[in-house]
């Protein structure tokens, strides 16, 4: 629990960072792999990314999603989404179909219980004005996805790196 004297709690509460509870360590420490929430319509670039991630150094378990609709109702375990797992971190496309990865992203930074799990950006985007309004909705990260393949796997290898050994990811809601 954090100690923070009355005028920092008023603070803290302001603008919604106060610790109120203590909070269980992430997955990484306990030895169980890291979620990865993959939402990606390009059925090639669904491959190229989940094997990168397979190859990687880090145990984890990737749930793909092909659209936002779907990206959403993962997210709030909705319908067939019942028993599907928080993700420690999510890849998100911008141009996904029924949802673009904006709204997606818009949407998990508003949401109380979804807003401290990393957003990287991964898209073909290299359009200034896409960067701005995604770190405008608050995306952790953003990354054009090379066209070349090895670099393309060097990409997703790197973002591994990265935010799965790292970053300290923060713990579920």
């Amino acid at each position: 629990m954090i100690d923070v004297t009355p005028h920092q709690s008023a603070d803290a509460d302001r603008i919604g960072c106060r610790l109120d509870r203590e909070i269980p360590m992430t997955n990484a420490l306990h030895g169980e792999p890291i979620e990865i929430l993959l939402v990606e319509d390009s059925p090639d670039d669904i491959v190229l990314t989940t094997e990168a991630l397979k190859d990687g150094k880090i145990r984890n378990r990737i749930s793909v999603v092909e659209d936002g609709e779907e990206a959403m109702a993962f997210l709030r375990r909705q319908g067939k989404n019942a028993a599907a797992p928080r993700p420690d971190l999510i890849l998100l496309d911008l141009n996904l179909p029924r949802k673009s990865g904006l709204e997606v992203l818009a949407e998990v930074k508003q949401d109380p219980n979804l807003r401290r799990i990393p957003v990287v950006i991964m898209t073909s985007s290299k359009d200034e004005r896409d960067v701005l309004k995604a770190y405008n909705c608050h995306a952790n990260c953003y990354v054009t996805k090379p066209v070349d393949l090895d670099q393309f796997i060097g990409v997703v290898k790197s973002i591994e790196n990265f935010w799965l050994t790292v970053v300290k990811l923060p713990p579920a809601a």
